[in-house]
């Protein structure tokens, strides 16, 4: 049943895929599905693209192993769109064309702004695809019996059949359809958990409680530190307007218009989800228990899918896995266009060949880039198996709030904000935000098994963010640019009136 539920998804996305193909001719197409998709169409490929494995494998875990706390992780998810929708959406589809990169070089230099910002999206891209094939792994794993690294393996290959050959077109209609499918799945997830209690949520918290003590229902037990607390809620509040995969989307619609309405339905979309996210831990918790989720994966990735076997059976577990299984092939599909669009439209098109390449010659580098990421993903995915992929989705967020939201905010909003400045800031943010994750306590006692960490701070937000701000304002004040402040008046007249012109 499993195996027919997972078969069913991949062939009808591999269908869809066909026929995007087919249409998919130029770059536009590749990387904006010619910016024709509709503001309901893009809302729920927004949610498809937001809600990943963090949010229905992760979070669930999360909260099934820590209890409340992990509730902070939803919240943060959900507090970054109105972010997106009345600071980012509009602007950023009115001034920009493939990439968050076209905006923040609209009015500087392009190559040391497209380089600098190629390298903060690049590591956004490579943390948020750890978590995704880390849940890839640990689901065919537990539902097939394959060995972790070849259930990688397969993800990878399947994911890059989407991408390479129905880009944008294809990638947007397996977000939707995952998204309608994650959405009504942990809906019937939840009622069916929530019957075992009477349909009554605080019968469900009374016996997580009488179980595990008091204590899963209060504070305290996975974010203990206050400073932790802060910085990561600042890091997924500010993280969702700085992540590649999701900015680009805003370049697939006719007009800013439509991108504010598509942030609109996206936002009712995944706060309704991760309501339930809560009643599927807490559920999970309950009815499967918190030893039996630690047998399987030690992050609590399984927790979703081991309550629908405890709920539903078998045939309801397959269902539930092939749902989680086309949530992260579409997420990931996703962050590699992303990294593709990076790689070959910031990086050659702009850099090494200064605007001239040819539709075939962006295409075939486009593909190229692809390729590259998926083994990438691949690498990556095994290297950090046995991670929660929430938390390390957390710190995806972390480096897109510190790299790539200080210099896109700054540029659209600051007449004094200068080349050096955005060259900087994304460096600072950059290389801040890697080297305190590395000196973290995830990395050097969680991993390397080390005695202590140099940096107490789990998530580098609460400094790495900042120091961005302080870096770009410091070096805008310090080397001004006449000609980026001259065109400002440019930037000022597009963000509100103009909408950017399709090639």
């Amino acid at each position: 049943m499993t195996a027919l539920f997972f078969f069913v998804f991949i062939a009808f996305s591999l269908g869809v895929t066909y026929v995007a193909a087919r249409r998919t001719h130029s770059a536009a197409h590749f990387y904006t599905a010619g910016g024709r998709v509709t503001g309901l169409q893009n809302g729920l490929a927004l949610a498809g693209d937001y809600m990943s494995a963090a949010s229905f494998l992760g979070i669930a875990g999360l909260v099934a192993l820590s209890g409340f706390d992990g509730l902070i992780y939803s919240i943060g998810f959900l507090v970054g769109w109105p972010v997106v929708m009345f600071l980012i959406a509009e602007p950023l589809r009115n001034l920009g064309k493939y990439t968050f990169a076209d905006v923040v070089a609209f009015r500087l230099r392009q190559a040391p702004v497209r380089v600098a910002a190629a390298i903060g999206s690049l590591a956004v891209v490579s943390f948020y695809l750890i978590a995704q094939m880390v849940g890839a792994g640990n689901l065919i794993r537990l539902l097939f019996g394959l060995e972790y690294e070849l259930a990688v393996m397969i993800v990878g290959a399947v994911m890059l059949a989407y991408v390479l050959f129905g880009g944008m077109m294809a990638t947007t209609w397996v977000q939707i359809i995952k998204a309608v499918l994650l959405l009504s799945g942990a809906f019937l997830l939840a009622v069916m958990a929530l019957s075992r209690f009477g349909f009554n949520p605080l019968a469900l918290f009374r016996a997580a409680a009488d179980q595990y003590g008091v204590a899963v229902l209060g504070p305290g037990r996975l974010v203990s530190n206050p400073f932790d607390a802060m910085s990561l809620g600042l890091a997924l509040m500010l993280g969702t307007a700085g992540l590649p995969h999701i900015l680009m989307r805003f370049y697939t619609v006719p007009d800013a218009k439509t991108a504010r309405s598509s942030v609109s339905y996206a936002t009712a979309f995944i706060g309704f989800f991760y309501l339930l996210t809560f009643i599927l831990g807490f559920g999970a918790m309950v009815l499967v228990g918190q030893p039996a989720i630690r047998a399987i994966d030690a992050g609590g990735n399984m927790a979703a899918p081991l309550l629908a076997k405890a709920v539903g059976g078998d045939a309801f577990l397959g269902f539930i896995s092939a749902v989680a299984f086309a949530t992260i092939l579409a997420v990931v599909a996703g962050l590699t266009l992303a990294g593709a669009a990076t790689l070959s439209h910031d990086l050659w098109v702009n850099v090494v060949r200064h605007g001239d390449a040819s539709e075939l010659e962006q295409l075939r580098v486009a593909r190229a880039s692809t390729i590259v990421l998926g083994v990438l993903a691949i690498v990556l995915g095994i290297v950090f198996k046995g991670q929660n992929v929430a938390y390390m989705v957390g710190l995806a967020f972390a480096i897109a709030a510190s790299a790539n939201f200080p210099a896109l905010l700054l540029s659209m909003f600051w007449r004094r904000f200068t080349t050096r400045a955005a060259q900087m800031s994304m460096l600072a943010g950059t290389a801040s935000s890697l080297i305190l994750i590395y000196l973290s306590p995830t990395i050097q006692i969680d991993i390397l098994k080390n005695a202590a960490a140099s940096f107490p701070l789990r998530n580098p937000g609460l400094v790495s963010i900042p120091l961005s701000f302080a870096v770009a304002i410091a070096v805008a004040r310090l080397w001004p640019e006449p000609e980026a402040e001259a065109r400002f008046a440019e930037v000022e007249h597009r963000v509100h009136a103009i909408p950017a012109p399709r090639s």
